[in-house]
């Protein structure tokens, strides 16, 4: 088991009468992705802003990168980067001197620097445009300019705040893979995102915030199943074999168009041999199978009380 990387318990904040936090539990653990997910004014912004030291919590207690916020913040600091949904890149500097300027800001020493900033620029595929001021890149080329720049100093832990947010589909595709390598390299990313697939795609496990409260946590599989609405398609080559399969499976809703049967069912494979048993018994032959579970839209829906296509996640 990989240990803590960030530990949070009863975490609560609130400004005048309106609570934010309410008592919000993680468990981060070390060398995983950590999505955060939840509607307009549920907590993120907030909670990634106690963990990042920005804010101090009414109550509650965390540890990040094994440094109590409330003991050692300056140690929390020294192992976290942060990059914001909007890159903080120096739009009149080249990307070669934005990440120089950060290295100055780590008091690193300037050969260093160089060599960080230079291997930096490889790894993001951004030599060719090291020399260029940066208003002239395009947005996928500011995101990893910027996350670059976070990794200067080679934290332990990366919060991402909506890293994608304004990528075309190819860019956010490159992203997702660039975040993948850094946690093979053995880091720990904290995400916050307003697309649903991106968790999906990312995390090993996603936590659901609403009004300040953790409403749900677990994989992606593990909320897709807490959702109802789990069901297995069959469809037949002939009628008469719809029409066996439908009086042996009750409960099962038929498409007499498409030769179609929809059985409810989570598609584990028990169920699926149980399922293809009982058609067999009857010299049903199934021609296509395929298995349907709820998405995340689905889960954030039930979770929440709120549609993502209506709903920033912001």
């Amino acid at each position: 088991m990989n240990a803590s990387a960030i530990a949070a318990s009863g975490l609560r904040k609130a400004y005048k009468d309106k609570t934010v936090l309410d008592g919000v539990d993680l468990n981060v653990r070390a060398g995983t992705i950590f999505a955060l997910l939840g509607p307009n004014g549920a907590g993120k912004t907030t909670t990634v802003n106690v963990l990042t030291t920005l804010i101090t919590p009414d109550a509650g207690k965390a540890v990040v990168a094994g440094h109590d916020l409330a003991v050692n913040p300056k140690g929390v600091r020294a192992a976290i980067g942060v990059t914001g949904q909007f890159a903080s890149v120096d739009n009149l500097l080249t990307g070669e001197e934005n990440l120089l300027m950060m290295a100055d800001l780590l008091h690193l020493p300037k050969t260093e620097g160089r060599r960080i900033a230079g291997r930096l620029l490889t790894r993001f595929d951004l030599v060719e445009a090291a020399g260029k001021q940066a208003v002239s890149y395009s947005g996928g080329m500011r995101r990893k300019l910027d996350l670059a720049m976070t990794l200067v100093g080679q934290p332990q832990i990366i919060f991402l705040d909506e890293p994608t947010t304004g990528l075309d589909p190819r860019s956010r595709r490159t992203m997702w893979e660039i975040i993948r390598e850094l946690v093979a390299d053995g880091m720990t990313v904290f995400l916050t995102t307003q697309y649903l697939e991106e968790a999906d795609q990312l995390a090993d496990r996603i936590a659901v915030l609403d009004q300040g409260r953790l409403v749900a946590e677990g994989t992606a599989d593990e909320l897709k199943r807490r959702v109802p609405g789990s069901h297995i398609r069959l469809r037949f080559a002939r009628r008469h074999e719809l029409d066996v399969a439908a009086r042996v499976l009750p409960g099962s809703t038929r498409d007499d168009e498409e030769l179609a049967l929809r059985v409810p069912g989570d598609g584990g494979v028990r169920s699926l041999r149980a399922l293809l048993d009982r058609l067999d018994a009857q010299s049903v032959d199934v021609e296509e199978l395929s298995v349907h579970t709820p998405d995340l839209d689905d889960v954030f829906l039930a979770l929440t009380g709120h549609d993502n296509k209506k709903v920033n996640l912001r």
